[in-house]
């Protein structure tokens, strides 16, 4: 159904798999040292990428909580197949990585200082944005990706557990590197396409250095 050129989703999923798999046999240690919190920014500004690497990992004994991990990888599975193809792994993986780090820099900027997220959500919320506007740059219908992120839009605002700000964060910037790279698909826009994503990666690391200082105030 899928081509086999997906290298990255595969990739990404074994490793969000493995990672799980630590947070469950490691009761819980690999979860404390990889999930993010905005007060974390300055001394640990990793935990802004590998958050997006950890999940519910079930400690609590709610046996609902596997479901945060399977969904992610079941729609990064999706879209990551039907995007990687057209992208690119390079171009993908990046997408996908600066959504991750978007969603954490709305997370920092918008949400509780002292709180805490962790899953592939901002991630994936950026795949979602860009298959939105890869869809609309090849002139297909996208009415039914638009639907989707309707509806989990919706129940990332009606679910208190949820952290909304990491999901628009990464929708938000998903979308504008697809539309970065819907403008830059000649060959010889390369090195335009690539200062670009350099920009927006030291644009969001800008935000995030004014924003955690401000903490220190």
């Amino acid at each position: 159904m899928f081509k086999s050129s997906a290298v990255a989703t595969r990739t990404l999923i074994f490793i969000n798999v493995l990672v799980y798999l630590g947070q469950v046999s490691s009761s819980g240690a690999v979860t404390d040292w990889l999930y993010y919190t905005p007060m974390a920014t300055l001394t640990e500004p990793w935990r802004m990428i590998t958050s997006g690497f950890v999940h519910s990992d079930n400690l609590a004994g709610d046996p609902t909580s596997v479901l945060h991990i399977a969904l992610n990888m079941y729609t990064l599975y999706i879209l990551g197949n039907l995007l990687e193809p057209v992208l690119g792994t390079r171009r993908f993986t990046l997408l996908y990585m600066l959504s991750i780090f978007g969603g954490s820099v709305a997370v920092l900027v918008l949400g509780d200082p002292v709180g805490g997220v962790l899953g592939a959500s901002g991630g994936v919320f950026g795949l979602m944005g860009a298959y939105f506007v890869v869809l609309r740059t090849l002139g297909q219908n996208n009415a039914g990706i638009a639907g989707i992120i309707g509806i989990n839009l919706v129940f990332t605002f009606i679910n208190p557990g949820v952290s909304w700000e990491a999901h628009v964060g990464g929708l938000l910037i998903g979308a504008a590197i697809a539309f970065l790279y819907s403008r830059t698909r000649m060959s010889s826009q390369t090195q335009l396409q690539n200062l670009g994503l350099i920009g927006l990666a030291v644009g969001l690391a800008v935000i995030s250095y004014l924003k955690a200082i401000s903490f220190l105030a």
